[in-house]
Protein backbone atom coordinates (compact mmCIF):
# COMPACT_ATOMS: atom_id res chain seq x y z
CA UNK A 1 0.00 0.00 0.00
CA UNK A 2 2.80 2.12 1.15
CA UNK A 3 4.35 1.58 -2.40
CA UNK A 4 1.09 2.21 -4.69
CA UNK A 5 0.52 5.59 -2.40
CA UNK A 6 4.11 7.10 -3.51
CA UNK A 7 3.53 5.94 -6.95
CA UNK A 8 0.66 7.59 -7.34
CA UNK A 9 2.07 10.64 -6.00
CA UNK A 10 5.13 10.70 -8.55
CA UNK A 11 2.20 10.10 -10.87
CA UNK A 12 0.56 13.18 -9.66
CA UNK A 13 3.63 15.56 -9.60
CA UNK A 14 4.55 14.23 -13.35
CA UNK A 15 1.16 14.93 -14.75
CA UNK A 16 1.41 18.25 -13.07
CA UNK A 17 4.92 19.40 -14.65
CA UNK A 18 4.00 17.50 -17.62
CA UNK A 19 7.78 16.68 -17.34
CA UNK A 20 7.89 12.61 -19.12
CA UNK A 21 9.89 12.27 -22.17
CA UNK A 22 11.22 9.82 -23.80
CA UNK A 23 13.73 11.66 -26.04
CA UNK A 24 17.10 11.38 -26.60
CA UNK A 25 17.93 14.69 -26.23
CA UNK A 26 16.49 16.47 -23.32
CA UNK A 27 16.08 20.12 -22.00
CA UNK A 28 14.46 20.59 -19.05
CA UNK A 29 13.93 24.12 -16.68
CA UNK A 30 16.43 24.22 -13.76
CA UNK A 31 14.13 23.99 -10.71
CA UNK A 32 11.50 21.58 -12.43
CA UNK A 33 11.33 17.41 -11.56
CA UNK A 34 12.62 15.41 -14.56
CA UNK A 35 11.62 11.94 -15.38
CA UNK A 36 13.30 9.44 -17.50
CA UNK A 37 11.93 6.35 -18.46
CA UNK A 38 14.17 3.47 -18.75
CA UNK A 39 12.28 1.45 -21.83
CA UNK A 40 11.99 -2.28 -22.17
CA UNK A 41 11.98 -2.09 -17.96
CA UNK A 42 9.14 -4.99 -16.52
CA UNK A 43 6.02 -2.53 -15.07
CA UNK A 44 6.04 -4.49 -12.28
CA UNK A 45 9.28 -5.39 -9.61
CA UNK A 46 10.95 -7.19 -8.83
CA UNK A 47 13.08 -5.47 -11.89
CA UNK A 48 16.05 -6.02 -13.22
CA UNK A 49 17.71 -2.84 -14.29
CA UNK A 50 20.18 0.02 -13.15
CA UNK A 51 20.84 3.58 -14.68
CA UNK A 52 24.37 4.86 -14.70
CA UNK A 53 24.96 8.96 -14.63
CA UNK A 54 27.47 10.68 -15.69
CA UNK A 55 26.85 14.33 -14.63
CA UNK A 56 28.55 17.22 -12.81
CA UNK A 57 27.42 15.90 -9.30
CA UNK A 58 29.93 12.69 -10.42
CA UNK A 59 33.32 12.08 -10.70
CA UNK A 60 32.70 9.34 -13.20
CA UNK A 61 29.80 6.86 -14.06
CA UNK A 62 27.80 6.26 -11.18
CA UNK A 63 24.97 3.19 -11.05
CA UNK A 64 21.51 3.63 -9.73
CA UNK A 65 19.54 0.53 -8.71
CA UNK A 66 16.47 -0.14 -7.29
CA UNK A 67 17.86 -2.66 -4.88
CA UNK A 68 20.60 0.30 -4.76
CA UNK A 69 21.57 2.79 -1.85
CA UNK A 70 19.30 5.86 -2.09
CA UNK A 71 20.05 8.77 -3.93
CA UNK A 72 16.74 10.68 -2.68
CA UNK A 73 18.33 14.83 -2.61
CA UNK A 74 19.33 13.89 -6.51
CA UNK A 75 17.36 10.99 -8.17
CA UNK A 76 15.88 7.88 -7.31
CA UNK A 77 14.70 4.93 -9.48
CA UNK A 78 10.86 4.93 -9.67
CA UNK A 79 8.80 1.14 -9.07
CA UNK A 80 8.39 1.53 -12.66
CA UNK A 81 11.75 1.47 -13.68
CA UNK A 82 11.94 5.39 -14.32
CA UNK A 83 14.31 7.71 -13.28
CA UNK A 84 13.08 11.12 -11.30
CA UNK A 85 15.33 14.25 -10.98
CA UNK A 86 12.98 16.17 -8.31
CA UNK A 87 14.56 19.52 -9.10
CA UNK A 88 16.94 19.74 -11.70
CA UNK A 89 20.25 22.04 -11.83
CA UNK A 90 23.31 23.09 -13.90
CA UNK A 91 25.36 20.42 -12.07
CA UNK A 92 22.43 17.28 -13.28
CA UNK A 93 23.73 18.13 -17.52
CA UNK A 94 25.35 15.39 -18.84
CA UNK A 95 25.12 11.66 -19.88
CA UNK A 96 22.07 9.08 -18.72
CA UNK A 97 22.07 5.66 -19.68
CA UNK A 98 19.51 2.10 -18.49
CA UNK A 99 20.26 -1.07 -19.03
CA UNK A 100 16.80 -3.04 -18.80
CA UNK A 101 16.47 -6.98 -19.00
CA UNK A 102 12.97 -8.09 -19.19
CA UNK A 103 11.38 -11.46 -17.76
CA UNK A 104 12.18 -13.51 -20.44
CA UNK A 105 15.95 -12.42 -20.84
CA UNK A 106 15.76 -9.59 -23.63
CA UNK A 107 18.43 -6.74 -22.72
CA UNK A 108 17.46 -3.04 -23.66
CA UNK A 109 19.46 0.19 -23.12
CA UNK A 110 18.39 3.74 -23.38
CA UNK A 111 20.29 6.29 -23.35
CA UNK A 112 19.53 10.45 -22.79
CA UNK A 113 21.58 13.70 -23.33
CA UNK A 114 20.07 16.49 -20.87
CA UNK A 115 20.48 20.05 -20.72
CA UNK A 116 18.91 22.50 -18.94
CA UNK A 117 18.38 26.51 -18.96
CA UNK A 118 16.66 29.16 -17.25
CA UNK A 119 14.95 31.84 -18.65
CA UNK A 120 16.01 35.54 -17.24
CA UNK A 121 13.61 38.25 -16.51
CA UNK A 122 13.06 40.33 -19.16
CA UNK A 123 16.23 42.93 -20.04
CA UNK A 124 15.93 46.65 -19.51
CA UNK A 125 17.72 49.68 -20.82
CA UNK A 126 19.55 51.54 -17.69
CA UNK A 127 21.17 54.96 -18.24
CA UNK A 128 19.76 55.62 -21.41
CA UNK A 129 20.43 59.03 -23.23
CA UNK A 130 18.01 61.72 -23.45
CA UNK A 131 19.47 62.77 -27.12
CA UNK A 132 22.47 61.78 -29.31
CA UNK A 133 24.40 64.20 -32.06
CA UNK A 134 24.71 63.92 -35.71
CA UNK A 135 28.40 63.26 -36.44
CA UNK A 136 29.40 62.14 -33.38
CA UNK A 137 29.46 58.73 -31.39
CA UNK A 138 26.84 58.88 -28.84
CA UNK A 139 25.77 56.10 -25.65
CA UNK A 140 22.46 55.17 -26.78
CA UNK A 141 22.40 53.08 -23.39
CA UNK A 142 23.28 49.85 -21.93
CA UNK A 143 21.12 46.67 -22.44
CA UNK A 144 20.68 44.47 -18.86
CA UNK A 145 19.73 40.62 -18.83
CA UNK A 146 20.14 39.20 -15.43
CA UNK A 147 19.77 35.13 -14.25
CA UNK A 148 19.88 33.39 -17.50
CA UNK A 149 21.58 29.95 -18.24
CA UNK A 150 22.94 29.13 -20.51
CA UNK A 151 24.22 32.58 -21.43
CA UNK A 152 22.43 33.53 -24.39
CA UNK A 153 22.99 36.73 -26.46
CA UNK A 154 21.83 40.73 -26.19
CA UNK A 155 20.75 42.23 -29.84
CA UNK A 156 20.16 45.66 -30.46
CA UNK A 157 17.79 47.38 -32.79
CA UNK A 158 17.12 50.64 -34.47
CA UNK A 159 13.31 51.07 -35.66
CA UNK A 160 12.91 47.59 -35.61
CA UNK A 161 15.62 46.50 -37.67
CA UNK A 162 18.65 44.37 -36.40
CA UNK A 163 22.34 46.87 -35.79
CA UNK A 164 25.27 45.01 -36.71
CA UNK A 165 28.54 46.23 -35.17
CA UNK A 166 30.62 47.34 -38.16
CA UNK A 167 33.33 49.77 -35.80
CA UNK A 168 32.32 52.51 -37.52
CA UNK A 169 28.62 54.31 -37.02
CA UNK A 170 27.35 51.00 -34.96
CA UNK A 171 30.06 49.68 -31.86
CA UNK A 172 28.58 47.63 -28.93
CA UNK A 173 30.59 46.46 -25.72
CA UNK A 174 29.14 43.37 -23.61
CA UNK A 175 30.53 42.11 -20.39
CA UNK A 176 28.97 38.57 -19.32
CA UNK A 177 29.06 37.46 -15.63
CA UNK A 178 28.51 34.71 -13.77
CA UNK A 179 26.92 34.20 -9.98
CA UNK A 180 29.82 32.08 -8.51
CA UNK A 181 26.74 30.24 -6.55
CA UNK A 182 23.74 29.74 -8.76
CA UNK A 183 25.82 29.60 -11.78
CA UNK A 184 23.33 31.93 -13.49
CA UNK A 185 24.52 34.90 -16.07
CA UNK A 186 24.04 38.59 -15.89
CA UNK A 187 24.65 39.93 -19.49
CA UNK A 188 25.38 43.50 -20.51
CA UNK A 189 25.86 45.34 -23.40
CA UNK A 190 26.52 49.30 -23.83
CA UNK A 191 25.55 50.43 -27.49
CA UNK A 192 27.35 53.32 -29.33
CA UNK A 193 26.04 54.88 -32.48
CA UNK A 194 27.41 57.69 -34.42
CA UNK A 195 23.88 59.18 -36.34
CA UNK A 196 23.97 60.40 -39.87
CA UNK A 197 23.68 64.03 -40.84
CA UNK A 198 19.74 64.27 -42.25
CA UNK A 199 18.69 61.07 -40.81
CA UNK A 200 16.02 60.17 -38.78
CA UNK A 201 15.37 63.26 -36.05
CA UNK A 202 13.51 60.85 -33.65
CA UNK A 203 15.33 57.08 -34.06
CA UNK A 204 14.08 54.01 -31.65
CA UNK A 205 15.77 51.84 -30.18
CA UNK A 206 15.28 48.31 -28.43
CA UNK A 207 17.31 45.24 -27.13
CA UNK A 208 15.77 41.51 -27.34
CA UNK A 209 17.37 38.35 -25.32
CA UNK A 210 17.83 35.44 -27.20
CA UNK A 211 17.98 31.93 -25.22
CA UNK A 212 20.20 30.37 -28.32
CA UNK A 213 17.88 27.22 -27.13
CA UNK A 214 15.14 25.79 -30.06
CA UNK A 215 11.52 26.81 -29.75
CA UNK A 216 12.25 29.62 -27.30
CA UNK A 217 11.35 32.85 -28.26
CA UNK A 218 13.75 35.56 -27.36
CA UNK A 219 12.79 39.04 -25.06
CA UNK A 220 12.22 42.00 -25.42
CA UNK A 221 13.12 45.17 -23.95
CA UNK A 222 10.81 48.53 -24.16
CA UNK A 223 11.56 50.65 -27.01
CA UNK A 224 13.09 54.24 -26.24
CA UNK A 225 12.87 57.23 -28.34
CA UNK A 226 16.25 59.51 -29.00
CA UNK A 227 16.17 63.12 -30.98
CA UNK A 228 19.10 64.11 -32.85
CA UNK A 229 20.07 66.99 -32.35
CA UNK A 230 22.14 68.69 -35.98
CA UNK A 231 24.44 71.25 -34.74
CA UNK A 232 25.68 74.09 -37.28
CA UNK A 233 28.34 72.68 -39.65
CA UNK A 234 31.85 73.75 -39.20
CA UNK A 235 33.15 76.09 -41.96
CA UNK A 236 34.14 74.14 -45.72
CA UNK A 237 37.56 74.73 -46.46
CA UNK A 238 40.07 73.80 -49.66
CA UNK A 239 43.29 72.00 -48.81
CA UNK A 240 45.74 72.65 -51.70
CA UNK A 241 48.85 70.52 -52.27
CA UNK A 242 51.59 71.49 -52.83
CA UNK A 243 51.38 73.90 -49.79
CA UNK A 244 51.11 77.45 -51.11
CA UNK A 245 48.89 76.95 -54.34
CA UNK A 246 51.98 77.14 -56.45
CA UNK A 247 52.96 74.56 -59.00
CA UNK A 248 55.26 74.09 -61.75
CA UNK A 249 53.85 74.23 -65.57
CA UNK A 250 52.88 70.49 -66.67
CA UNK A 251 53.09 69.16 -62.71
CA UNK A 252 50.05 68.10 -60.60
CA UNK A 253 47.86 69.98 -58.21
CA UNK A 254 45.70 68.43 -55.63
CA UNK A 255 42.48 70.06 -54.14
CA UNK A 256 40.82 68.54 -51.22
CA UNK A 257 37.62 69.98 -50.07
CA UNK A 258 37.21 68.94 -46.33
CA UNK A 259 33.67 68.58 -44.81
CA UNK A 260 32.31 67.31 -41.62
CA UNK A 261 30.48 64.23 -43.46
CA UNK A 262 31.87 63.91 -47.26
CA UNK A 263 30.01 60.54 -47.85
CA UNK A 264 26.54 62.50 -47.12
CA UNK A 265 27.06 65.80 -49.23
CA UNK A 266 27.35 66.56 -52.71
CA UNK A 267 30.77 68.46 -53.88
CA UNK A 268 31.00 70.54 -56.57
CA UNK A 269 33.72 72.99 -57.51
CA UNK A 270 33.77 76.40 -58.70
CA UNK A 271 36.71 78.20 -61.07
CA UNK A 272 37.10 82.09 -61.22
CA UNK A 273 33.56 82.25 -60.22
CA UNK A 274 32.01 79.81 -62.50
CA UNK A 275 31.02 75.98 -61.87
CA UNK A 276 33.14 73.49 -63.28
CA UNK A 277 31.29 70.49 -65.11
CA UNK A 278 32.29 67.45 -63.59
CA UNK A 279 30.88 64.72 -61.25
CA UNK A 280 30.90 65.51 -57.36
CA UNK A 281 33.81 64.73 -55.62
CA UNK A 282 35.82 65.97 -52.65
CA UNK A 283 39.36 66.03 -54.44
CA UNK A 284 39.62 68.11 -57.89
CA UNK A 285 42.99 66.58 -59.34
CA UNK A 286 44.94 68.48 -61.97
CA UNK A 287 47.32 66.27 -64.29
CA UNK A 288 49.79 68.64 -66.06
CA UNK A 289 49.04 72.09 -65.02
CA UNK A 290 48.67 74.83 -68.62
CA UNK A 291 48.79 78.32 -67.97
CA UNK A 292 44.54 78.34 -68.29
CA UNK A 293 44.16 76.34 -64.60
CA UNK A 294 46.14 79.37 -63.07
CA UNK A 295 43.23 81.04 -61.22
CA UNK A 296 40.34 81.01 -58.04
CA UNK A 297 39.26 77.80 -56.75
CA UNK A 298 36.62 76.95 -54.29
CA UNK A 299 34.15 73.97 -53.59
CA UNK A 300 30.63 74.14 -52.76
CA UNK A 301 29.20 71.74 -50.36
CA UNK A 302 25.45 70.96 -50.22
CA UNK A 303 23.75 69.59 -47.16
CA UNK A 304 20.51 67.49 -47.14
CA UNK A 305 19.22 69.89 -43.97
CA UNK A 306 21.75 72.88 -44.45
CA UNK A 307 21.58 73.74 -47.97
CA UNK A 308 24.87 74.49 -49.79
CA UNK A 309 27.81 76.21 -48.51
CA UNK A 310 30.98 77.58 -50.44
CA UNK A 311 34.42 77.29 -49.11
CA UNK A 312 37.00 80.42 -49.06
CA UNK A 313 38.43 80.54 -52.54
CA UNK A 314 42.20 79.32 -52.81
CA UNK A 315 44.41 81.03 -55.45
CA UNK A 316 46.19 78.72 -58.15
CA UNK A 317 49.47 79.95 -59.29
CA UNK A 318 51.43 78.06 -62.14
CA UNK A 319 55.21 78.94 -62.75
CA UNK A 320 57.61 78.60 -65.11
CA UNK A 321 60.63 76.40 -64.58
CA UNK A 322 62.60 79.27 -63.62
CA UNK A 323 60.18 81.78 -62.59
CA UNK A 324 56.69 83.09 -62.66
CA UNK A 325 54.55 82.46 -66.60
CA UNK A 326 55.02 85.52 -68.75
CA UNK A 327 52.37 87.83 -68.36
CA UNK A 328 51.86 86.85 -64.87
CA UNK A 329 53.66 89.57 -62.26
CA UNK A 330 53.49 88.88 -58.89
CA UNK A 331 52.38 90.71 -56.01
CA UNK A 332 55.79 91.59 -54.29
CA UNK A 333 57.04 92.61 -58.05
CA UNK A 334 54.47 94.89 -58.60
CA UNK A 335 55.35 95.94 -55.11
CA UNK A 336 58.96 96.55 -56.18
CA UNK A 337 58.23 98.22 -59.23
CA UNK A 338 56.20 100.73 -57.73
CA UNK A 339 59.21 101.58 -55.30
CA UNK A 340 61.20 101.86 -57.75
CA UNK A 341 59.09 104.04 -60.07
CA UNK A 342 58.15 106.22 -56.35
CA UNK A 343 61.73 106.96 -55.87
CA UNK A 344 62.60 108.12 -59.34
CA UNK A 345 59.66 110.43 -59.07
CA UNK A 346 60.52 112.04 -55.68
CA UNK A 347 64.04 112.42 -57.14
CA UNK A 348 62.63 114.29 -59.91
CA UNK A 349 60.53 116.42 -57.87
CA UNK A 350 63.94 117.15 -56.10
CA UNK A 351 65.33 117.94 -59.05
CA UNK A 352 62.88 120.59 -60.01
CA UNK A 353 62.97 122.38 -56.65
CA UNK A 354 66.23 122.81 -56.69
CA UNK A 355 66.80 123.83 -60.03
CA UNK A 356 63.76 126.42 -59.79
CA UNK A 357 65.55 127.98 -56.48
CA UNK A 358 68.62 128.89 -58.17
CA UNK A 359 66.90 130.02 -61.15
CA UNK A 360 65.28 132.72 -58.46
CA UNK A 361 68.33 133.64 -56.52
CA UNK A 362 69.85 134.08 -60.47
CA UNK A 363 67.48 136.14 -61.54
CA UNK A 364 67.62 138.42 -58.46
CA UNK A 365 71.22 138.87 -58.32
CA UNK A 366 70.75 140.13 -62.13
CA UNK A 367 68.01 142.53 -61.21
CA UNK A 368 70.17 144.55 -58.48
CA UNK A 369 73.40 144.47 -60.52
CA UNK A 370 71.49 146.65 -63.49
CA UNK A 371 69.58 149.06 -60.85
CA UNK A 372 72.70 150.87 -60.19
CA UNK A 373 73.62 151.25 -63.87
CA UNK A 374 70.07 152.55 -64.57
CA UNK A 375 70.51 155.63 -61.84
CA UNK A 376 73.96 156.80 -63.55
CA UNK A 377 71.87 156.89 -66.78
CA UNK A 378 68.86 159.01 -65.37
CA UNK A 379 71.60 161.33 -63.87
CA UNK A 380 73.43 161.81 -67.52
CA UNK A 381 69.92 162.50 -69.22
CA UNK A 382 69.35 165.46 -66.51
CA UNK A 383 72.78 166.92 -66.96
CA UNK A 384 72.41 167.12 -71.14
CA UNK A 385 68.98 168.88 -70.22
CA UNK A 386 69.65 171.53 -68.36
CA UNK A 387 71.41 173.54 -70.60
CA UNK A 388 68.58 173.25 -73.30
CA UNK A 389 65.99 175.64 -71.20
CA UNK A 390 67.93 178.57 -70.60
CA UNK A 391 68.73 179.25 -74.77
CA UNK A 392 64.94 178.47 -75.20
CA UNK A 393 64.32 181.47 -72.58
CA UNK A 394 67.13 183.76 -74.13
CA UNK A 395 66.04 183.41 -77.80
CA UNK A 396 62.48 183.61 -76.87
CA UNK A 397 63.34 187.30 -74.33
CA UNK A 398 65.10 188.43 -78.26
CA UNK A 399 62.06 188.42 -80.20
CA UNK A 400 60.29 191.60 -80.22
Amino acid sequence: MAAGAAAGAWVLVLSLWGAAVGGRNITARIGKPLVLNCRGAPKKPPQQLEWKLNTGRTEAWKVLSPQGGSWDSVARVLPNGSLLLPAVGIQDEGTFQCRATSRNGKETRSAYQVRVYQIPGKPEIVDPASELMAGVPSKVGTCVSEGGYPAGTLNWHSDGKPLIPDGNGVSVQEETRRHPETGLFTLQSELTVTPAWGGAPHPTFSCSFSPGLPRHRALHTAPIQLRVWEPVPPEVQVMVQPEGGKVVLGGTMTLTCETPTQSSLQIHWIKDGTPLHLPPSPVLLLHEVQREDQGTYSCIATHPSHGPQESPAVHVIVEAEEGPIAGSVEGQELGTVALVLGILGGLGIAALLIGAIKWRRQRRGREERKAPENQEEEEECAELNQPEEPEAAESSAARP
